[in-house]
């Protein structure tokens, strides 16, 4: 009985620091705008042999705006850290809580 109140008081903290992140992701949750958004650079390298692709980030955004941290989710890796460092430069228009969102960015080397 007591391993049991033990993990229900876990679980239950648990869903206090989660449910509030996901409550701003659940489908038709108000999408925060971007007040600074910095574009990516993209490795001379990469666009000069016609490297491209979308790079999928899961970016956590504070209450304030700002980016707490930034997570590779897809893509190529190379350009996953140009796009990385860029987000981590961007900043959201305030909210009552942190939230998390998928941010793609896409590098077209025809442009």
């Amino acid at each position: 009985m007591k391993a049991l109140c033990h993990v229900l008081v876990v679980w239950f903290a648990v869903l206090a620091v989660v449910a509030p992140v996901a409550a701003q992701n659940r489908p038709g949750a108000k999408e925060r705008s971007v007040v600074k958004r910095v574009e990516p650079d993209y490795p001379e390298t990469l666009k000069r042999l016609f490297i491209g692709g979308i790079v999928k980030l899961e970016v956590t955004i504070s209450a304030a705006g700002t980016v707490d941290d930034v997570q590779l989710l897809g893509g190529n890796p190379v350009l996953g850290q140009s796009a990385m460092a860029a987000v981590k430069k961007w900043r959201y228009a305030p909210a009552e809580s942190k939230t998390v969102t998928q941010v793609d960015l896409t590098f077209d080397p025809h442009r």
